[in-house]
């Protein structure tokens, strides 16, 4: 058995869920937050108090300005494994994605923040980003990537995103690169690390191209 098997908790039921349209977590990877909102810094102190889980979900319309935006069925939880408080009444705070899940239901609860009856049956090989995977084309992924940044005259360390594993590399780039909700979606909810890996290239490609025809916005907004 692994470190990260041994130290993997088990999966309650019943977590809290954090909407944020644009932004998602994959098995593996970390994703920092600023937390600033009553509701999700007492969402923050009951987490850390307990199971030290926080389930990232996108909600289904981003222009959706009430209060309890309809959300995707599936999102992933995070173990905060750091947490700094701030001077000025903010959380920093860094998730560690463990495992997708299906909202099987919305819960009635008395907290601010929204509760879900999570399924993880679907994600048996989701925890720590730890599920069998096909080799992913890596060299295909950066030439896809590479073309992508030039266009939108950005830059990235290839050396240090060399080193990562196939399964931390493709879910990071799929978390940071800025896709539309729709197509983060799509990437969170691929079968396996290597299908995710064909869409995020083919996402990447179908962006330049967009942009070099000069067609306006491209797929990755």
């Amino acid at each position: 058995m692994t470190d990260q098997e041994h130290n993997f908790p088990e999966l309650p039921s019943v977590i809290p869920v954090f909407p944020l349209s644009g932004v998602m977590l994959l098995p593996g990877a970390s994703l920092p937050l600023n937390i600033f909102e009553p509701r999700y810094l007492k969402m923050v102190r009951d987490a850390e108090s307990g199971h030290k889980l926080i389930g990232m979900i996108q909600p289904r319309h981003k222009d959706d300005d009430s209060k309890k935006p309809e959300l995707f069925d599936v999102g992933c939880v995070g173990m905060i494994s750091e947490l700094k408080e701030t001077g000025d009444g903010r959380f920093l705070i860094r998730l560690k994605g463990i495992s997708r899940f299906e909202v099987e239901e919305e819960l009635s609860v008395t907290t601010p923040y929204r509760q879900v009856r999570a399924n993880w049956a679907p994600f048996a090989d989701d925890p720590w980003g730890g599920g069998k995977t096909t080799t992913v084309e890596r060299e295909e992924l950066f030439t896809s990537l590479k073309a992508f940044l030039d266009l939108k005259g950005l830059d990235a360390d290839f050396s240090a995103i060399a080193e990562a594993p196939d399964d931390i590399l493709v879910n990071t780039l799929s978390m940071i690169v800025p896709f539309s909700a729709a197509e983060k979606q799509a990437l969170l909810e691929a079968e396996t690390v290597y299908m995710r890996s064909a869409l995020l290239r083919n996402l990447l490609t179908m962006a330049a191209t967009s942009s070099m025809r000069g067609d306006g916005p491209s797929a990755a907004h």
